[in-house]
């Protein structure tokens, strides 16, 4: 049976070991040991040395980005060379490097459904992506598992991936950030206003280094640049004072998104 070490205990290390102790012996390791108490049909590895004496097929890491290479550095002693390395970041920036210079064979792939926003007990038409230079065999091992809990599988390169990120993040991102910047207290908040509290409440509930790091991103600033474009719009818009330039404006958004109109 495949033996699979898992590092950190968080919410995407636990949704993990909850997904593959049935099929898999799986173990899990954290700096903090409380985390481990309560994990089912699973190892719990309270030294490195654990992690070693299990010489795991597969190590998925699945710390925070800021710790992922240095904890990788960190486990390699413990490791086989037979050992599959596996990360599941948000930001891909160095990884390639990293894998390269291991001389171990990897799988890289984004989950996209978690930790804030996503329900990972229901899963069915979330997304992942996979990362066209992972190794076919760790390819394989996460397309099988996205695929039985009904997720949709894209496949980009590392570059490709951190582009598609910069799209898909940085803009709801910038456009969060800046609606928290403009907040002030309300008795009565209406409906809409409380939607979008409640998404910049979880945008700012993640790690700031995770954040930052996909605001940085040297593919973000053009995304960013565009929210502060748009917002110019509709400011002069708003000093013209013409409903009839709005109309056609609504309609561009509603085409934009995929709205229908009669």
């Amino acid at each position: 049976m495949m033996r699979i070490a898992i590092v950190g205990a968080g919410n995407m290390g636990s949704w993990l070991v909850e997904s593959l102790c049935l099929d898999y012996e799986v173990g899990i390791y954290d700096a903090d040991r409380s985390k481990l108490k309560y994990f089912f049909n699973s190892r719990k590895f309270i030294y490195l040395e654990d992690i070693h004496d299990f010489s795991p097929d597969l190590l998925i890491n699945a710390v925070s980005l800021e710790h992922t290479i240095p904890v990788f550095r960190e486990l390699l002693p413990y490791l086989p060379k037979k050992c599959m390395l596996a990360d599941i970041t948000s930001v891909k920036k160095g990884l390639a490097e990293f894998y390269q210079e291991t001389g171990h064979r990897f799988v890289s792939t984004h989950p996209m459904f978690g930790p804030t926003f996503g329900d990972v007990r229901n899963l069915r038409n979330e997304n992942a992506i996979l990362i066209k230079e992972s190794d076919s065999e760790g390819a394989a091992f996460f397309r099988k598992l996205y695929k039985e809990l009904n997720i949709n599988i894209y496949d980009y390169s590392f570059d490709e991936h951190d582009q598609t990120i910069a799209y898909s993040l940085s803009l709801p991102f910038s456009s969060s950030l800046v609606f928290a910047s403009c907040m002030k207290e309300q008795d009565a908040p209406g409906t809409t206003f409380r939607k979008h509290n409640e998404i910049a409440k979880g945008l700012l509930s993640e790690d700031d280094y995770l954040l930052s790091e996909i605001l940085m991103s040297p593919y973000s600033l053009e995304q960013v640049e565009n929210v502060r474009d748009k917002l110019n719009q509709l400011i002069e818009m708003i000093k013209a004072g013409n409903p009839g330039a709005f109309n056609e404006l609504f309609e561009q958004l509603r085409a934009n998104i995929g709205m229908r109109t009669e």
